[in-house]
This record gives structure tokens, C-alpha cells and sequence, in this order.
């Protein structure tokens, strides 16, 4: 499957929309990891406009350098919007992961993978990893093969550790603290648990 015409979106047009729709939000909060930082970048603020997810999707596809995807798996529930925008222009299916009663990723609701398919791992925010690392592991063992993560934000300042080729449409480089040392914590901030 060919991938769709790269859209010309450069990082100044990704963050501004970011901004025009909130998706950045700064005060205090505590990510998904467990770790603190004064800005979240919430995907979903800017994914709920079908035109700009589409855009900005485009620009991500212009990126990714694997071919003959046949899946993209996301984890839910951040990854679900950007998962099925990535599998609508690729003319791929659109899978997630969610937790199950013990809390741990797992394909649910009669999704199945086959052997040796090509899945495209889909985020829209990557941190520290940890969310993709559950979804690879899922991934692989159903026995498909990951050809690549695609992210829309990378704010992990450092890149994912990976196997697989990691794209992503804008990286950022924002702070994070451990909560045992968190200088919002000490100045009293009120902390935010987003989601």
C-alpha cells in the first residue's frame, strides 16, 4: 500500500496548531509514567478536528519510511484517533490495545493479528515509552511483525528505545521530574492528573 502525498506541515504549523486548539496545556501535572512536568500535551484537543488529524497525519506518512503495512495498532486510549486516521489513509485495518482485568495491554473485543503481519504501532504522544513498549510486546506476541512506531509528538527528549524505526511529526523538548523531586511539588502547585 502506498502512503498518501506528504503534506508539506512543517514543525512551526504543527505546534501552532497545537496551541490554536489547547492541546498544550501548562500549569502541573502528572503523566502516565508517574514522573511531573509543567506542560501536557494533550493530542486528543487537537484530533478532534478530522481536517487538522488528517493533516497532520498526512505530514506523519511523509515521514514513515516502511511500506506494505497491513495494520496499525495503537494503545488505548490516546493512540485510538491517530491509529485509525494513520490505517484510513493507508487503506490499512485499525486495531488497539487496552488493559484487561489485570491491568496489562492485550488485543480485546475479537481483534486477532496473524502471523508475520506488518503492523504499524501508532502513538500520539510518546514520554517515556512505556505505553509503546506494552503495545510491541502485544504485537509481537500474536506473531506480526512491527515495521515501525509512528507518533505525532515526541516529547521524550531523548528518542524511544526501539528495534523498530521511531517517526514522529514534531519533537519537543519539555521538562519532567520525579515526584520525590518535583519544584512544583515544592512550590505548592496544585497537581493535575490528565489522563
Amino acid at each position: 500500500m502506498e502512503h498518501p502525498a506528504e503534506s508539506p506541515v512543517s514543525t512551526t504549523e504543527v505546534l501552532a496548531l497545537l496551541e490554536q486548539t489547547g492541546a498544550v496545556c501548562r500549569g502541573h501535572f502528572q503523566l502516565s509514567s508517574g514522573r511531573h512536568s509543567p506542560v501536557y500535551v494533550q493530542c486528543a484537543q487537537v484530533l478532534q478536528y478530522p481536517a487538522h488529524a488528517g493533516r497532520l497525519v498526512a505530514g506523519l506518512l511523509g515521514r514513515v519510511t516502511a511500506d506494505r503495512i497491513a495494520t496499525v495498532v495503537a494503545p488505548a486510549l490516546g493512540g485510538i484517533v491517530l491509529g485509525y486516521e494513520l490505517a484510513r489513509q493507508l487503506g490499512t485495518r485499525a486495531l488497539f490495545v487496552e488493559r484487561d482485568a489485570e491491568g496489562r495491554f492485550a488485543l480485546r473485543r475479537g481483534f486477532r493479528l496473524a502471523p508475520g503481519e506488518r503492523v504499524l504501532v501508532a502513538e500520539d504522544v510518546l514520554t517515556t515509552g512505556g505505553s509503546i513498549q506494552e503495545t510491541l510486546a502485544v504485537v509481537r506476541a500474536a506473531g506480526a511483525e512491527v515495521v515501525g512506531i509512528a507518533a505525532l509528538v515526541d516529547r521524550s527528549g531523548r528518542g524511544v528505545e526501539s528495534d523498530v524505526p521511531v517517526w514522529s511529526l514534531v519533537q519537543l523538548e519539555l521538562e519532567t521530574y520525579a515526584a520525590t523531586d518535583c519544584p512544583l511539588c515544592r512550590a505548592g502547585r496544585p497537581l493535575e492528573k490528565p489522563g
